[in-house]
């Protein structure tokens, strides 16, 4: 392999050999892909039963990112901030039904990329969807989910370093309303 050849390999996980870096170099129609909401109960699945803790938006902002991209489900990639806080964390978003758990209905399930001390539901959550990662699928397994939601983080995590998407994180949407209390 030249050097050349090298420098522009893309990152492979090495459990599940998926790419590291999804999308093109900056982000493309219809990224970016603005949605916020207050921080709804959802099935309590993540943090017990998956340990990756997700914040839920309202439908409607299941509803605005499926239509804005186009009416595909899937994992999503982007960053989130919450309620009054100033910081901006990657994150990853599965928006569809879930079929490992048959869902009824759509829904939009943010992971942000951090450890919480504490819940915030009710508090409004920001996201800006930079790009798409994967289409949901259904597993055999709920150690095949986790695997799958770990290596999607992986994911966000190369694909956001980019400059283009880096940039994004300092967006004005991200910054709390004064509604917030900020």
């Amino acid at each position: 392999m030249t050097d050349s050849a090298a420098a522009t390999a893309i990152p492979v996980d090495p459990t599940t050999s998926r790419p590291l870096l999804v999308d093109a170099p900056t982000p493309k129609a219809p990224y970016p892909i603005f949605a916020k909401g207050p921080v709804e109960q959802g099935f309590q699945r993540g943090s017990k039963e998956l340990g990756i803790p997700t914040a839920n938006l309202p439908q409607a902002g299941a509803d605005h990112i499926c239509e804005a991209a186009g009416s595909r489900s899937g994992i999503y990639y982007g960053w989130a901030s919450v309620g009054a806080e100033t910081t901006v964390y990657p994150m990853v978003m599965s928006v569809g039904w879930n079929p490992y758990y048959k869902n009824e209905k759509r829904t939009a399930e943010v992971h942000i990329i951090h450890k919480f001390d504490k819940d915030f539901y009710g508090d409004e959550l920001r996201v800006i969807v930079a790009g798409y990662i994967r289409d949901e699928k259904n597993y055999t397994s709920l150690d095949d989910l986790i695997l799958d939601i770990n290596t999607d983080i992986k994911v966000a995590e190369h694909s956001l370093a980019r400059p283009d998407y880096l940039a994004l994180k300092s967006h004005a949407f991200l910054s709390p309303s004064p509604s917030t209390g900020a």
